[in-house]
């Protein structure tokens, strides 16, 4: 029998091989618009642009590794495909359409797991919690955000840590970013890079967390390693491998300083039950504004995220707050190319004055600064709202952020510190939001978020339809309401880590109706792309 290290090299491959795909179907590759990922580097030392290849190259390792998490043998699927075929399959990093919740666009392919490659395909979630349960570490190496879980000769479940599952192209990212870090100009991303490192090498990540909080000088950017549990749809547990490389936009970023000290007394104003509010958010925090210049891994796959808040770990959170980075121009494509061409078909011609890009930004912006209001740890003992909540955790949170990031804005309008701004634009345009991000599809936590604020604000008449005219239009003081209802309905839901409450939720409101399907079709129709896919790199940016 082969070592676990060696046996974790073969399973990890052996998940893509044994799809099979045969001869493929035609692909909706007009759903995705191309985008370059470009910006202006001229002002950088040669230190840091020479310091942006190296992150470029690290990021790299990681789009191997989440291929491998995702899919399992890449090359083996790739060397099949040609064409429009072969391109679709590297934007879903896989054969299972990410905008068509999940399902496979190859024929002989079947249903994409829901724990993807994190666990053996047959293992049920009985067994896993019966394993955790005998564990003689309480089960926290199966349900660790950094282990794959595996089947042994005698079927018993065990776990292999990422660093020695992913060993080689581990080694070679830490060994990129080690070298950055003796470029970097700026002593706090120096020491940033390198944790950073011995992170991706040992899967502890905190300290280098607490270090990307305190960064606040550097004009260069980077997030990387296993970061968020979208791609786990069976237990929410494992963290996916991704990277960001961005420079920071420091004439945006100084608009945005002040928001952070606006947190505590938003939490004490949250429309539910104290006890759902006793945590303090920090207020350590950094809010700014970047130019995203490389996307690897889970951040590249399918709908592309333009806003990020990070880091997760709840521990950290409570210490620090957490950074919020806005992806400026990648908000900037998505409201061109999107967002606007769905207002010209779904919202009332008198209400269409009220898309704005600002209030598309705003939007964005407070959606990403909500995720540190309510709680982080159930109040009915239940451990953290994302270990009560599980596979249901991160739709909820989405959602949460979302509504939380409205009422934010509708509060410090309320308080007179959103200057002269039309607060009626974050209202029409978050509505144009929801359609656009509906068709990220069921696949995508924010897409199910979408739906379920769809339907709930549609059944409390925040906004209604006209059938002549097939556009919606906003009723603002029942927006305002509904905002305030679903607020508390989710708190209340994360407070008391309810996850067959929220299980029931989503069955009844996460549904897409015959209504809201004809109207999405209509923008297929009228050839509204979906998401945008990325030109970019080192020649791209002229490295």
């Amino acid at each position: 029998m082969p070592t676990r290290s060696a046996l974790a090299v073969i399973l990890v491959a052996s998940f893509g091989a044994c799809q099979s795909p045969d001869t493929p179907t035609a692909v909706p590759l007009d759903q995705y618009v191309t985008v370059r990922l470009t910006a202006d580097v001229s002002s950088l030392s040669d230190n840091q642009r020479a310091m942006l290849g190296l992150l470029i190259e690290a990021s790299t390792e990681m789009d191997d590794i989440y291929w491998q998490q995702a899919y399992g043998n890449r090359d083996s699927l790739l060397s099949s495909l040609d064409g429009a075929t072969r391109q679709y399959a590297e934007i879903n990093y896989g054969p299972w359409d990410r905008l068509a919740g999940n399902a496979p666009f190859l024929d002989g392919v079947g249903p994409k797991p829901a724990g993807a490659n994190f666990y053996p395909t047959d293992m049920t979630r009985d067994e896993l919690d019966a394993a955790v349960q005998a564990a003689p570490d309480n089960g926290a190496a199966l349900r660790s955000l950094y282990t794959l879980v595996r089947r042994d000769d005698s079927g018993e479940l065990y776990t292999i840590p990422f660093h020695e599952a992913y060993a080689e192209p581990t080694r070679r990212a830490a060994a990129k970013l080690q070298e950055a870090a003796k470029l970097a100009e700026i002593r706090s991303f120096s020491q940033y890079l390198a944790l950073r490192a011995g992170a991706l090498l040992s899967d502890e990540y905190q300290a280098s967390d607490l270090a990307w909080m305190d960064m606040k000088d550097n004009v260069v950017e980077l997030v990387i390693g296993p970061i968020e549990t979208y791609e786990d749809e069976l237990f929410g547990a494992k963290a996916a491998h991704e990277a960001y490389v961005l420079l920071k936009d420091l004439q945006w970023s100084e608009r945005l300083a002040r928001v952070a000290e606006f947190l505590p007394s938003l939490q004490d104003g949250l429309p539910v039950d104290a006890a759902y509010k006793t945590e303090r958010p920090g207020t350590d925090a950094d809010l700014g504004a970047y130019e995203a210049i490389y996307y690897a891994g889970q951040a590249n796959a399918g709908s592309k995220t333009i806003a990020i808040n990070l880091p997760n770990d709840e521990a950290v959170q409570l210490q620090k707050g957490t950074r919020r980075l806005q992806l400026k121009n990648a908000i900037q494509a998505k409201f061109d190319r999107i967002l606007l061409p769905i207002a010209g078909v779904l919202i009332a011609e008198d209400q269409r004055q009220h898309i704005t890009f600002d209030a598309f930004f705003e939007n964005t912006m407070y959606h990403e600064v909500a995720h540190g209001l309510g709680v982080k740890h159930t109040i009915t003992d239940r451990g953290t709202v994302r270990e009560a909540l599980l596979e249901q955790a991160s739709a909820l949170e989405e959602g949460k952020a979302d509504v939380l990031g409205l009422y934010m804005i509708t509060a410090l309008h309320q308080r007179g510190e959103m200057g002269e701004r039309d607060l009626r634009d974050n209202y029409v345009t978050f509505l144009a939001s929801i359609f656009r991000s509906i068709r990220f599809g069921a696949a995508s936590a924010h897409g199910r978020a979408n739906v379920v604020r769809f339907n709930f604000f549609h059944d409390m008449g925040a906004f209604s339809r006209d059938d002549s005219t097939g556009t919606y239009r906003v009723d603002f003081g029942k927006m305002e309401k509904a905002v305030d209802a679903l607020s508390q309905r989710i708190l209340t839901f994360q407070g008391d880590g309810d996850y067959q409450g929220v299980v029931a939720f989503m069955d009844e409101m996460a549904t897409v109706g015959q209504g809201l399907q004809g109207d999405l079709d209509r923008l297929g129709e009228a050839g509204i792309p979906v998401d945008i896919v990325f030109e970019q790199g080192p020649a791209v940016l002229g490295l």
